[in-house]
């Protein structure tokens, strides 16, 4: 048994586990349920100092079955508070790299090193970035990409969302309740989100600038103060002020550290499992939003964990 101090609070815990499971979301979660009631001993290694993943940060939550509405961070609670009645939850752990062991797998991580005879990954994914001129320059300084932490900054201030998708849509839905002026600038020639989120965006009279290609962001130095967009079908450019930037344009796997693995990925670094959840890897599986062709729902990311925990204790309950 090791003991650690972190930020004040001593944590104890073991290195070495039936099942690891990296990534504390929703299919992590769920996974580790599942597989502690298989008889095993699980840990989930979480490299932020709280869990919950993509759904802690959603603004609002209508979709999950056995909720009308609820916000994401207070679902990710529930969840948490359920799965640690399963399995052992070590926050502030980032996993760095996988390794074969003739019983199992080493992980690498920031503090030290753990082992497991299986590993599921639920590491789920990150915001993309635009890409563009002040993004970097002005993070934390009026670009956010999370509506749910950052809104309130926001309060009777003029904001932009970019990204006309669902998660888009709804910190847009969101915002509009705290700012005094919120637009939505989307580079698609159409509405990319559900229909019911097009009907509370007009309701709203949130406006919805369509074929609009961000190309800067402009601040004077110490905050956002607008930014700028290209019209894609006459290239007009458009420069327009706002307070603060929230950009919503698409996802990026977190799974740099399973470089040399054997896990094999698509080009853009999302795992490829099984109709099972398996990996190329026997004893390494995977759930979630980190697995190619994933829907990006809370649901099916639950269903995903599970899915993975029962074809791990079947694959090898013999063993």
């Amino acid at each position: 048994m090791m003991n650690f101090n972190i930020r004040g609070n001593e944590r104890n815990y073991e290195t070495d586990y039936d099942v690891i499971i990296i990534g504390a979301g929703a299919a992590g979660y769920s996974a580790a349920i599942y597989a502690k009631r298989s008889g095993l001993n699980v840990a989930i290694l979480e490299r932020e100092a709280v869990g919950g993943g993509n759904t802690a940060v959603s603004p609002l939550v209508e979709n999950y079955l056995g909720f009308k509405a609820i916000e994401g961070a207070d679902l990710a609670r529930e969840f948490e508070k359920h799965a640690r009645e399963y399995a052992k939850i070590i926050t502030e752990i980032e996993a760095r790299s996988i390794e074969k062991t003739s019983d199992g797998f080493k992980i690498k991580t920031n503090r030290e090193d753990f082992t497991s005879r299986y590993i599921i990954i639920t590491t789920g994914t990150t915001h993309r970035k635009i890409g563009v001129p002040g993004e970097n320059e002005y993070y934390g300084k009026g670009v956010s990409y999370c509506s749910t932490c950052d809104g309130y900054l926001f309060k009777d201030k003029r904001v932009a969302v970019i990204g006309g998708g669902n998660s888009g849509a709804i910190s847009a839905i969101y915002l509009n309740g705290i700012a005094s002026d919120t637009r939505i600038i989307s580079h698609s020639d159409r509405y990319k989100c559900e229909d019911a989120y097009v009907e509370t965006i007009k309701e709203k009279n949130i406006p919805f600038i369509l074929n609009a290609e961000t190309t800067e962001i402009i601040g004077d130095g110490k905050k956002v103060t607008g930014l700028k967009y290209t019209d894609k079908k006459t290239g007009k450019e458009t420069e327009i002020e706002v307070d603060g930037i929230f950009v919503y344009v698409g996802i990026v796997p977190q799974t740099e550290f399973l470089k040399g693995s054997g896990v094999k990925m698509d080009d853009r670094g999302f795992i490829i499992v099984d109709d099972k959840m398996r990996t190329s890897v026997p004893g390494i599986y995977a759930a979630g939003d980190v697995v190619k062709g994933s829907e990006e729902q809370i649901a099916t990311a639950v269903g995903d964990g599970c899915r993975a925990a029962i074809t791990m204790y079947t694959d090898n309950m013999h063993k």
